[in-house]
């Protein structure tokens, strides 16, 4: 059995790096589109250092860990600094968001099926090593749990552009509401809401993996 230690790092190692991919999807839809803003912030590049955000990037990843201290199973959520664009360089003023901030869980969707169909292929393979089933497992547990967190339409979630390119003009006063408490909504579903998304992604597991996840 793998140390838990080794399972806790790399779990961080592949979050790190597969919201960091999410946000450099959402500066090349926006440089597809015309705005060119992210890369001149240096925003296209896969060193993860212009990717950090404090918090997200290492306070509460850390902070939902400290649990495991005291042998309490754990969940990791947690997102990289996010991608300027200028929506109003966007071709489309009203879609050209919501492309944007499709993008990036998209590619989360992407990365766990791609996994997920080296996962299936090692299924016919015989004597592989389970180790690399359960690191394949991981890579497409957190990749799915970052594109449905992602989709939650609370600010500043893409979830929540995507809810304000369909809303209608007489429910501006919602996306105002939504942008000013948004944050804390956010952590408070975070904290004490963040259940109600695991049966969608276990679901979405079992469909992409073969698989049930092992909690």
């Amino acid at each position: 059995m793998l140390n838990q230690g080794i399972i806790f790092i790399f779990s961080l190692l592949v979050l790190l790096f597969s919201a960091i991919l999410h946000e450099i999807s959402h500066g090349i839809s926006a440089k597809l589109q015309g705005d060119n803003t992210a890369e001149a912030a240096g925003r296209l590049t896969l060193n993860p250092l212009p990717h950090l955000d404090l918090l997200g990037s290492i306070i509460l990843p850390l902070a939902l860990a400290l649990p495991a201290l005291f042998g309490a199973p754990v969940f990791i959520i947690g997102w990289a600094k996010p991608v300027p664009f200028n929506p109003h360089n966007l071709k489309s003023q009203k879609w050209g968001p919501a492309l944007v901030a499709a993008a990036g869980p998209l590619t989360n969707f992407f990365i766990a099926v791609f996994f997920g169909a080296i996962l299936r292929l090692l299924y016919l393979i015989p004597n592989t090593p389970p180790t690399l089933h359960i690191f394949l497992m991981i890579i497409i547990w957190i990749n799915l749990l970052l594109a449905v967190f992602n989709l939650i339409p609370i600010p500043p979630l893409d979830g929540s552009k995507l809810l304000f390119s369909i809303l209608p003009p007489s429910w501006m006063g919602v996306e105002v509401w939504l942008e000013r408490y948004g944050f804390f909504l956010l952590l408070l579903f975070i904290f004490f809401g963040f259940e109600l998304i695991f049966p969608v992604i276990k679901l979405l597991f079992r469909v992409v993996s073969g698989r049930f996840f092992g909690f």
